[in-house]
């Protein structure tokens, strides 16, 4: 598929930028929020990088060339939440051990991120312990290419790594599941 600016060099109508929206981005709505609920940890934060992942394709679909649109709006989507995280900065803390031991604020719960919910609530206890006891690397790439279904390509995009990497990845955390569990996890139905 060729470039979506008009033969002569000018800029797409917007009529053209939005047919290019419907037929590439679109389609993809739906893995961009699950990818973000697991970047992000909650629905509402999701929500909001996914609007703004779109606003930023949006901008740039006129530039796309049509090949590989899931990779191509994962990038983004891991682009602007860096770009949005990096702007939520806080100040660093000069003292760990202070804060090592503190409690949160008004006895405020700590709210587990949107990973280790899914494992909590999908998994039975032994197999979510040891995907829980994963390095994050390593569970952040089982569960994108494993849970959410995404090619190497598509993970390594969210990842920001090479496709190399994330089949290192996958392959040693299924290794470590594996070692964790023993030969009994080889049983079929054993988990279920």
């Amino acid at each position: 598929m060729g470039s979506l600016t008009m033969a002569d060099g000018h800029p797409q109508t917007d009529r053209e930028r939005t047919r290019a929206f419907r037929q590439f981005v679109e389609p993809e709505i739906e893995v961009m929020l699950r990818v973000a609920r697991s970047l992000t940890g909650n629905a509402t934060d999701a929500e909001d990088l996914v609007q703004e992942s779109l606003i930023r394709a949006f901008r740039a679909v006129d530039r796309f060339d049509g090949r590989y649109p899931r990779a191509w709006l994962l990038t983004i989507l891991r682009r602007t939440h860096i770009n949005m995280h990096r702007r939520r900065r806080p100040d660093t803390i000069d003292d760990w051990a202070m804060i090592r031991d503190a409690r949160p604020a008004f006895g405020a719960a700590e709210h587990p991120s949107a990973e280790d919910a899914w494992i909590d609530s999908t998994l039975n206890p032994p197999l979510a312990d040891a995907v829980a006891a994963l390095d994050p690397k390593f569970r952040a790439t089982l569960i994108l290419v494993d849970v959410h279904d995404l090619s190497y390509a598509d993970a390594a995009a969210v990842l920001g790594v090479p496709v190399g990497t994330v089949m290192s990845r996958l392959s040693r955390a299924r290794d470590r599941i594996r070692r964790r569990l023993g030969p009994s996890a080889l049983t079929p139905g054993r988990f279920a």
